[in-house]
């Protein structure tokens, strides 16, 4: 999930350096959802995983 969202920053960039501004800020949108969605997941990953005991 965090490869995706590097993905697409880098498009946002891309887009953004050409001059595309409505293409730019929808892939930074969906970077940013699949961002905060990544850290959630982790967080839950964190407090639900494997424990020794």
């Amino acid at each position: 999930m965090l490869r995706w969202t590097v993905t697409f920053v880098i498009l946002a960039l891309i887009a953004a350096l050409f001059g595309f501004g409505g293409i730019a800020a929808g892939a930074a949108g969906i970077a940013k959802i699949l961002f905060f969605i990544f850290i959630v997941l982790f967080v839950i990953s964190l407090i639900t995983g494997r424990r020794k005991v």
